[in-house]
């Protein structure tokens, strides 16, 4: 599809982050734009004042399917459920609705690398940025990550290469969409709030690979469970990552050192204690990045000053403070099941789990085994703490708190020297927070006031000892 936006109708739904961006280049390419959103604008004044000036249609607070209707366009943002009832009755008139990606992908002259997964696309996309850029000056990182796709068209650089994180709802309404460089890190369930089954979410996250061909690579995970029945649909040169195996052509472990053999020949890339992100699992996220950007013309030697660098991202298994030897440890980007399985997976400690928030329509039963190995006590918070307890609950000392710093407090009195305070809800923030990003900095913020208690009470026990 070769977009022509000239005087083009065209409706933008949801004015999100991705919204603002993509209003901005609709109109740069001379598009008449409507923006629509079921939030006021009380709700939505920020991002109204971004655009502020700009020659804009609002229809806020509701939908109006005639908009809709008029529109010879539609582009919607990654929270706009394409099952939308207004896009399905869009689509039965043959409106074209697509994503901003798509919007993006269109107009943007450089090769794409798209990392989707269910975990660790975040820390993916910035790693595999740092790397390239070890080696290429002009590399965008963004997407869903933070900086939309559209404002590095915007940007009107000459790319080098641009790495985006991509989600399973912008991967919904993609119909052109092909990434040079295609990663899928996992899959475990999630979303399954808004997908009616794991083959439909299945199915999103492998449309990354919908548009390539055989000019392309497509990058994946030979220990996921999906891997072997999304290879057979798969068009272009398969690269394999393993934690657990050798792969015919990819990165893989031998001995205590990552490997690489997408050369041709084997080459020794680094060892996993000379990672500067901690975990099993980012190991496997450190060899997607390593692959990616060794497609993208990174020499090895190049990459080793960033891998040992890069310590990981805020509210990703952050360490924020040690308090007379117990770490207290802020995961709020756990929001699924699987994300918390791999945190548990990696701490030898006995851990102090604090879990919690809005269900995401997951089962907690694969956290059993876990939770009965590795949790001295569970500290459930939000919404889902009572399905989480008929889960997980029997299987060690199960606590409910009120709050988020109800639950830090209960932990620190809980822990002793040795312990992980561990904040990996396996839910959504929403019935509590803003996002989990404010579900973090309370987390950090508390365990704040936990450090200054403990240094309050040593000041008085050594006053007294005086």
């Amino acid at each position: 599809m070769k977009l022509n936006l000239k005087n083009k109708n065209v409706l933008v739904v949801g004015l999100a982050r991705s919204g603002v961006s993509a209003v901005r280049l609709l109109l740069r390419e001379g598009a008449k734009v409507t923006v629509t959103d079921t939030a006021d604008k009380d709700r939505l004044a920020d991002a109204i004042s971004r655009l502020k000036g700009l020659n804009i249609s609002y229809e806020l607070g509701a939908h109006n399917l005639e908009t809709f209707l008029k529109s010879g366009l539609i582009i919607i943002s990654p929270g706009v459920p394409y099952k939308s009832k207004y896009l399905l009755k869009a689509k039965e008139k043959g409106i074209p609705v697509i994503s901003e990606i798509e919007l993006a992908y269109n107009l943007l002259k450089s090769p794409i690398i798209g990392i989707t997964g269910t975990n660790g696309k975040s820390t993916v996309t910035t790693l595999t940025g740092e790397l390239i850029k070890a080696y290429k000056r002009n590399v965008f990182v963004g997407g869903n990550l933070g900086t939309a796709l559209t404002d590095a068209v915007l940007s009107d650089k000459k790319w080098d290469a641009a790495v985006a994180e991509i989600s399973s709802f912008q991967l919904e309404t993609i119909r052109d969409f092909r990434p040079k460089t295609a990663v899928l890190l996992n899959i475990t369930p999630d979303h399954l709030d808004r997908y009616d089954s794991m083959d439909e979410y299945v199915w999103a996250k492998a449309r990354l690979f919908e548009n390539q061909d055989k000019d392309d690579f497509a990058i994946l995970n030979a220990d996921d469970a999906y891997t072997s029945d999304i290879i057979k649909n798969i068009k272009s040169e398969i690269i394999l990552f393993s934690r657990l195996k050798s792969v015919e052509r990819g990165v893989y472990i031998k001995g205590g050192d990552i490997a690489s053999n997408i050369s041709g020949k084997d080459e020794i890339v680094i060892k996993t204690d000379e990672l500067g992100i901690k975990g099993v699992h980012n190991i496997e996220n450190a060899m997607a990045s390593i692959a990616a950007a060794q497609l993208s013309g990174c020499p090895v030697e190049f990459m080793r000053p960033a891998l040992k660098r890069f310590a990981g991202l805020e509210h990703r298994l952050e360490l924020v403070k040690t308090i007379d030897g117990v770490k207290y440890i802020n995961d709020s980007k756990g929001t699924n099941v699987g994300a918390v399985v791999k945190s548990l997976e990696g701490f030898s400690e006995p851990v102090i789990l604090i879990a919690g928030g809005l269900d995401k329509g997951g089962d907690f039963t694969p956290l059993r085994g876990l939770v009965k190995e590795k949790v001295k006590c569970l500290i459930l918070i939000g919404k889902a703490k009572d399905k989480i307890a008929d889960a997980v609950g029997g299987l060690t000392d199960t606590i409910f708190a009120s709050s988020l710093e109800d639950a830090v407090n209960i932990a620190s009195h809980k822990a002793d020297k040795g312990d992980v305070v561990l904040l990996s809800p396996a839910c959504a923030s929403f019935d509590m927070f803003k996002n989990y990003e404010e579900r973090g900095r309370v987390f950090k913020e508390a365990v704040e006031k936990i450090r200054l208690k403990a240094k309050g009470e040593r000041l008085k026990a050594s006053t007294l000892c005086l």
